[in-house]
């Protein structure tokens, strides 16, 4: 989630812009959230397919090598 549409209920400005302390604090906040690492935006669904893919070409890979 971004903070472009979000909407602060304490001063009715644009959380992006940081207006008051209630936006700049959860600005911060959703920008730690979504750090480049994060896996927030994945689906439980999404990771089990990852997980199969990755495990899927760990056997083709050792197949190949034998």
């Amino acid at each position: 989630m971004t903070c472009d549409r979000l909407v602060c209920a304490n001063c009715a400005g644009p959380v992006s812009e940081g207006r008051c302390p209630v936006c700049r604090a959860h600005r911060e906040r959703l920008h730690r959230e979504n750090g480049p690492f994060s896996l927030g935006p994945l689906s439980p669904a999404a990771l089990a397919a990852l997980l199969l893919t990755l495990i899927a070409v760990a056997l083709l890979a050792r197949q190949a090598a034998v």
